[in-house]
Parts: C-alpha cells; sequence; structure tokens
C-alpha cells in the first residue's frame, strides 16, 4: 500500500477515534466529525469515550510527516483530498425499532459532494446485508454524479470494537474485509492488513461481510435471551442461576453466557437490522425477535424484583429511596447509548419510588441530555430501602455493602459481583 494514499476516517466516536489514530502511524489520515465541540476537545488530547490512547493520539497529531499523520477537523473541504474514506457513523433503532439510517445516509451525502473518479468509501457502521449496495451507494452515485464501479468503489469492513475493553483492542481483532470489486476488495483487505496485527478476512462480497457482522451479534443478544429465561424459570423455582451455570460449566462444551441487562450499541440494537431485512423479504424471524422480547424486559423484571423483595420485608413502596449502582451499558466503560438500567429506573420511578443513580464512569451532562435526571456522587449516599448493583464497575467492589444491609436496604445484584453472603438475590 502505497504511502501517499490519503484517508478520512468519518465520525471520530468509539469506533472512529481509534481506527483513526491506527492508520495515522502508517498514512495521512483525515480525522473528520460533524460536532465542531468533539473535534476541539480531541485537539485538546482529551478524550470522553476513554478509547484513545492519549500518547498515541498526541503523537499522531503533534509529529505529523508528509506520509502518516492525523489531522482532526468539522469541515468538509479538508478531506477533499483524500481517495479513501472510511465511514464509521452510529446506526441506531428508533423507537418503533426500526432501523434509522439517517447518520448513514446523510454521511453518505455529505461524501457524494468531494468524491471523486478513482476513489474508495468503505463502510463500517453496523447494517443489514444489502445496506451498502442498497442504500448508501444510490445516495453517493446521485450526489456526485460518478458511476459505481466505474468511477467509483466501496466496501465493507465491519467494526468489532469493544467498548472499555482493553485487552481486546482494534489491532489485536482479526477483521473481516470486502470490497465492490475484486480489484477493490483486495485494496481494501491490504489496507486493514497493515495495522491490524491479528490478520484479516476477505468475504466474498459485500452483502456476506455485511451479515457476518448482523449473525454475529444476534448470536450473542440470542444465547443471552436464553440465559436470562433460565434467570425467569429458576427464581421461580427459588434456585440461584449463578449455582446452575457453575454447575453445567463442568461440560466440556458449555458456552459461558450469563445472564444480565442486555444494552449498548450492538448486542441490543443489530439483531433488529437483520430482522427488519428479513421482514422485508417476507420472513419473519421467530428467534431473533423472542430473543430480543426476552432481553428487552429483564430490567422491568429486576424492578418488580425487588419491589417484591421490599414489600416481603414490610416496607412501603411510595415515596421508599433506591439506589441504582451503574448506568453505562457495560462495566467500566463511559458508553450509556442505549443502557437498560433505564428501563430499571423507569419503572421504579412508576411505583412513585425516589431513585438516585451513581455512575462514576458515565458522563452526567449526557445523562441529564438524553435521560433527563442527574447523577449522584459517593459522598451524597443516603439511607436507602434497596441497593440494585445493575453494572459492574471495578470501583463497585469497594463499597460498604455490610452498611447498607445493615440498615435493612434490599440488596439485589444483577451480575453476581458481591459477595452472595451481602446480597438478598441475584440475577
Amino acid at each position: 500500500m502505497e504511502h501517499k494514499k490519503q484517508i478520512a476516517v468519518i465520525g471520530l466516536g468509539y469506533v472512529g477515534l481509534p481506527l483513526a489514530v491506527a492508520f495515522a502511524k502508517k498514512y495521512k489520515v483525515t480525522g473528520f466529525d460533524k460536532n465542531e465541540d468533539r473535534v476541539e476537545e480531541l485537539t485538546r488530547l482529551h478524550d470522553n469515550t476513554q478509547e484513545a490512547n492519549l500518547d498515541e493520539l498526541a503523537l499522531v497529531t503533534q509529529n505529523s510527516t508528509d506520509h502518516a499523520g492525523l489531522q482532526l477537523t468539522a469541515s468538509l473541504p479538508d478531506i477533499a483530498t483524500c481517495s479513501i474514506y472510511i465511514v464509521t457513523v452510529p446506526t441506531p433503532v428508533d423507537l418503533q425499532k426500526r432501523p434509522d439510517l439517517k447518520p448513514l445516509l446523510e454521511a453518505s451525502k455529505m461524501l457524494g459532494i468531494v468524491l471523486k473518479k478513482g476513489d474508495i468509501v468503505i463502510y463500517e457502521s453496523t447494517v443489514y446485508p444489502g445496506c451498502t449496495e442498497e442504500d448508501c451507494v444510490p445516495v453517493l452515485e446521485k450526489i456526485s454524479g460518478l458511476k459505481f464501479n466505474v468511477d467509483f468503489f466501496c466496501g465493507y469492513s465491519p467494526e468489532r470494537i469493544n467498548p472499555g475493553d482493553k485487552v481486546n483492542t482494534l489491532t489485536k481483532i482479526k477483521k473481516v474485509t470486502s470490497g465492490s470489486t475484486p480489484e477493490t476488495a483486495q485494496e481494501i483487505d491490504q489496507l486493514y492488513a497493515s495495522i491490524i496485527t491479528a490478520g484479516t478476512h476477505l468475504a466474498p462480497s459485500i452483502k456476506v461481510a455485511e451479515a457476518s457482522k448482523a449473525k454475529e451479534n444476534a448470536q450473542r443478544d440470542v444465547n443471552i435471551s436464553f440465559v436470562n429465561e433460565l434467570a425467569l424459570i429458576f427464581d421461580r423455582m427459588e434456585i440461584d442461576t449463578s449455582d446452575v451455570l457453575a454447575a453445567a460449566a463442568t461440560k466440556w462444551n458449555f458456552l459461558n453466557y450469563k445472564p444480565g441487562l442486555v444494552g449498548g450499541h450492538c448486542i441490543g440494537v443489530d439483531p433488529y437490522y437483520l430482522a427488519f431485512k428479513s421482514e422485508s423479504l417476507g420472513y419473519k424471524p421467530e428467534v431473533i425477535l423472542s430473543g430480543r422480547r426476552v432481553n428487552d424486559n429483564m430490567g422491568m423484571f429486576v424492578a418488580n424484583k425487588v419491589i417484591k423483595m421490599m414489600l416481603a420485608k414490610g416496607k412501603i413502596i411510595s415515596g421508599a429511596h433506591v439506589l441504582i449502582l451503574g448506568f453505562a451499558f457495560k462495566e467500566n466503560c463511559p458508553d450509556i447509548r442505549n443502557t437498560r438500567v433505564i428501563d430499571i429506573y423507569r419503572e421504579l420511578k412508576s411505583f412513585s419510588l425516589n431513585v438516585d443513580v451513581y455512575d462514576p464512569w458515565a458522563n452526567e451532562h449526557e445523562v441529564m441530555k438524553d435521560h433527563e435526571f442527574r447523577l449522584i456522587k459517593k459522598e451524597d449516599f443516603g439511607v436507602y430501602d434497596a441497593v440494585i448493583l445493575a453494572v459492574a464497575h471495578h470501583q463497585f467492589l469497594d463499597l460498604d455493602y455490610l452498611k447498607f444491609k445493615e440498615s435493612g436496604a434490599v440488596i439485589f445484584d444483577t451480575k453476581s459481583f458481591i459477595n452472595r453472603e451481602l446480597v438478598d438475590a441475584r440475577l
């Protein structure tokens, strides 16, 4: 791959920023984000996603050469000289759980303005099979006036970023690649292979690469829904699910999935993309959708279970005080996108409880903007009728659960994280 290749990474969030930094060690890269505040923040070497290695970010932004380095911008003309565009914008669902392609199509419209003959557009955003060629390419063609696979080319390489994971990082996870022509596919594969130490897998088509990502997350979602359903069953039998899983794990082919809340931008969202495409073709995916229903109801189950335990202890529900520990969608990570902890919060509030939420990782301004309540500080803890551990942040290991228990609080552990002698129940 020639060093003269100039790459633009569109979207500097959890996926785009680590990718831009990795490529900038070997190539000239322009990192684009329409959010000027985000660009300014990164220019100051601050990253609220906590995904970037700040030393590496400083190295590639402050020591740029003719062959490598990273420029950060919110100005479209700054990416006009690039020849490879990598799109890493969000692909959420709407309130009806239908794919929301607006960010993806807006990015495609924007790229259509700067697209030139010979350019390559690579999508990393998670989509349903066919989306790149059926939804994005027509937008690129219309805005640019260029012809697909004649004047410009496309590829798809699904992101595999695991927020908060400092072991399985970008370059250590094998990368699936694809291209709209055999030649383009090879060029894209070589590009990623130059930075991914774990290697690449060249898929035979863009649709196969898209489907592989959809399958990855749908499979995990279904597996978790199975153990979540077991947890609902075993709760009625007064059996501890963790004990059952520990016994089952003695078999060599046991799959180690645990019950819990399923949120985030991947597992809790991507199956709806696959289901949407499937239903548009006349097939209703029963397993995928049933798994989604089970997982989407777990927050409500937790809240109602806690209320029942409070009643069993003779507590008055209306006006009672509950503390929720954690609001991010997963442990040791500030990402609150599609967090299902909000389901516990809303269900408790519907019973007129006073609910405090403490999360040392989550951004309090984002929580207020998206969910309209304030996170509390540790020093603001009061006396609680119930404590729910919703996210297994490492800071929560040091909390004094015995003090909560001695004050009469019901303690519910959704992650089997706390010493079991201190909890009243766990998921």
